[in-house]
C-alpha cells in the first residue's frame, strides 16, 4: 500500500481560504461611521455624567434619564455595528433607523441657528443610511441575487 496517497507539502487535504468572501467597501465604511458615531455619543454621554454629577441645581431624575438614552444609544450603535460587521443582516433596519433619526435632529439644529451641525448630522445619516441599503452591501448581508448568479 505504500504510494498509494501522493505526499505534498499541504498534506492530503487542500488548504482551506477562511474568509474567501471579503466584507465590501460599503459595509466596511458603515460599521466604521457607526462605531465612530457610537464612540462620539459615549463622549458625550460622559460629559453629560459629569454635568449630572457636578451640576448645583437641576431635575436629578430627568437629568440621569438623558444621561441613560445617550448610554443605551452609544451601546446601541456600536452593537449594531458589531452585528454589521459579522453580516447579520436583522441589524441594517435598526442601524437605517437610527440613522434616519438623525435628520428631525439636524433639522431643528438648522431651525435653531445650528447649521453648523445640524447639515453635517443630517448628511451623516444619509450617508450611512445610503452605504447600508447599496447592493454590495444588500447582497453581504444575504439580500438579493449573489455576485454573478441568477
Amino acid at each position: 500500500m505504500g504510494g498509494t496517497v501522493p505526499r505534498s507539502s499541504t498534506g492530503i487535504v487542500a488548504r482551506v481560504t477562511l474568509d474567501s468572501d471579503p466584507i465590501p467597501v460599503t459595509l466596511r465604511w458603515a460599521v466604521r461611521l457607526l462605531r465612530g458615531e457610537a464612540v462620539a455619543v459615549g463622549l458625550i454621554a460622559g460629559w453629560l455624567i459629569w454635568a449630572d454629577l457636578t451640576a448645583a441645581s437641576t431635575d436629578r431624575l430627568s437629568a440621569w434619564l438623558v444621561t441613560a438614552f445617550a448610554i443605551g444609544a452609544a451601546a446601541a450603535l456600536w452593537a449594531l455595528g458589531g452585528a454589521l460587521e459579522r453580516r447579520r443582516a436583522g441589524a441594517r433596519a435598526p442601524a437605517i433607523v437610527l440613522q434616519l433619526m438623525l435628520l428631525p435632529i439636524g433639522w431643528f439644529m438648522v431651525e435653531g441657528g445650528m447649521g453648523w451641525l445640524g447639515v453635517p448630522l443630517m448628511a451623516l445619516g444619509v450617508g450611512v443610511s445610503w452605504l447600508l441599503v447599496s447592493p454590495a452591501t444588500s447582497r453581504a448581508l444575504g439580500f438579493g441575487a449573489p455576485e454573478g448568479g441568477q
